[in-house]
């Protein structure tokens, strides 16, 4: 009786109810996430195919993982992240740099967000498509080039040229991605209290230095998320140089070998192998950007407080006093 009486309290009720939602979200999680992912590192112990009984599966230990870093083709195509991490580096720039401008009032300021934002919500493969056409032989730059007043003899090919086919692949990530990390940083920015803006104005600041000191330790939570989501990425790209290249002519990411080595060549452990690894390098990327900010943000969050309604009000009479101050001296 004591726990039919506590199942219908209020409280016996509150918390069955966080249980049954608690418990559908974690099981399809577990289903669809987790034992996936068992299964893969399962697989990796072993040398089969997708067709392989069972009972036929041979145990190799971790001679899948002496594969990966033994194989020249596959070690090749991780080295290409490094293309792909220059070019988020890139991108995060150009994309905190628009974001600043765009986030104070500028003419037509939301046009722009728009039309920034808009490659973000293209697929991955109509974008991939778009440029290889983009890119090609005589086609749409080649052309704007030739405008611009360059030999179409002397241009490079694009996709071809193994100097700089790879760079043309990271142009069209960063064209793509950038803008929704600024859309990251906009709303970031704008989140700054307008009054660290007008009593860094009053002390004499320039616009250089309200970035410096003002907004770049108020965004450092945002600043760190993009910086991981974009290393991230750079280490698994796939769309881009599948769908315009297919990976020839030395542009096959390690997603792109991973791919063939699972579905073409029906290597499931190797291509297990290579997918753990690369979990592996993001864990310990993400660990040291972690360490990375925080040792750069160490003085920041120090002083890092939540604002009290007595130091608002302090901070009100004290520009109040710098405005006064600056007209009696005008």
């Amino acid at each position: 009786m004591t726990a039919l009486k506590w199942f219908k309290s209020r409280k016996g009720q509150q918390i069955l109810i966080i249980l049954a939602f608690m418990i559908i979200p974690l099981a399809l999680l577990f289903i669809f996430t987790y034992l996936p992912f068992g299964e893969m590192v399962k697989f990796s112990f072993y040398k089969m195919k997708y067709t392989t009984p069972v009972d036929k599966r041979v145990f190799v230990g971790l001679k899948n993982y002496a594969e990966v870093f033994r194989n020249k083709d596959i070690f090749a195509s991780l080295t290409l992240s490094l293309y792909y991490m220059a070019g988020s580096i890139v991108q995060l720039a150009l994309a905190l740099y628009l974001a600043t401008i765009l986030s104070f009032k500028t003419k037509g300021g939301n046009f722009f967000k728009g039309l920034m934002f808009f490659p973000y919500l293209i697929s991955g493969i109509a974008i991939g498509f778009i440029f290889k056409y983009f890119y090609t032989r005589g086609f749409v730059f080649d052309t704007i080039l030739g405008w611009c007043g360059f030999d179409l003899e002397s241009l490079p090919y694009w996709l071809k040229d193994q100097k700089i086919n790879n760079w043309s692949l990271v142009a069209t990530s960063v064209w793509r991605y950038f803008g929704n990390n600024m859309v990251l940083f906009i709303g970031a920015i704008m989140s700054v209290d307008a009054e660290m803006y007008e009593a860094a104005e009053l002390d004499g600041a320039n616009k250089f230095q309200q970035f410096l000191h003002i907004i770049l330790p108020s965004i450092k939570t945002i600043v760190t998320l993009n910086v991981i989501l974009s290393i991230t990425g750079a280490l698994s790209a796939f769309e881009q140089p599948y769908v315009i290249t297919d990976g020839a002519n030395g542009t096959a990411t390690y997603f792109i070998n991973m791919n063939r080595i699972a579905h073409t060549n029906q290597k499931v452990g190797l291509a297990s192998a290579m997918a753990v690894v690369l979990l592996l390098i993001i864990f310990a990327c993400t660990i040291l950007q972690k360490l990375f900010f925080k040792y750069i943000y160490r003085n920041a969050d120090q002083t890092d407080e939540v604002m009290t309604k007595e130091e608002r009000k302090r901070r009100k009479e004290y520009i109040k006093q710098k405005k006064a101050a600056k007209k009696g001296a005008a």
